[in-house]
């Protein structure tokens, strides 16, 4: 059973240590990741990006831009296959990131919203 406080913590823990193979554990190989700041960095990709080849790609990418990347787990909500997780970024944004689930207990869809930067 997919257990959403676990994944989440795992999940916060590998982006605070900057581990991008870490982080992409997590994820299947067909998965589907639709975010604003995708749009900004691949800006090709509408915001959409598909495939664990194309989300390293992209991540790698954000990663370097983003040198004092940290987030705080604020909750996690559950659905019935995934989670909704609720963090603060190294911006000081609040950030929801939905996550579906396959069977194996890696996502396969995820939808990042942001907050507004604090001025």
């Amino acid at each position: 059973m997919f257990d959403a406080q676990t994944f989440a913590e795992e999940w916060i823990a590998a982006w605070n240590a900057r581990d991008l193979e870490r982080v992409l554990r997590h994820y299947g190989d067909d998965v589907e990741f639709i975010s604003p700041t995708a749009a900004l960095v691949v800006p090709s990709s509408g915001g959409v990006i598909k495939g664990k080849h194309a989300l390293r790609e992209y991540w790698a990418a954000a990663l370097p831009k983003n040198p004092a990347l940290h987030f705080e787990l604020l909750e996690v909500l559950d659905t019935v296959t995934g989670a909704c997780v609720l963090y603060r970024n190294h911006h000081g944004q609040t950030v929801a990131e939905t996550m579906l689930v396959d069977e194996l207990g890696l996502v396969i869809r995820g939808v990042a919203a942001y907050g507004p930067r604090p001025v």
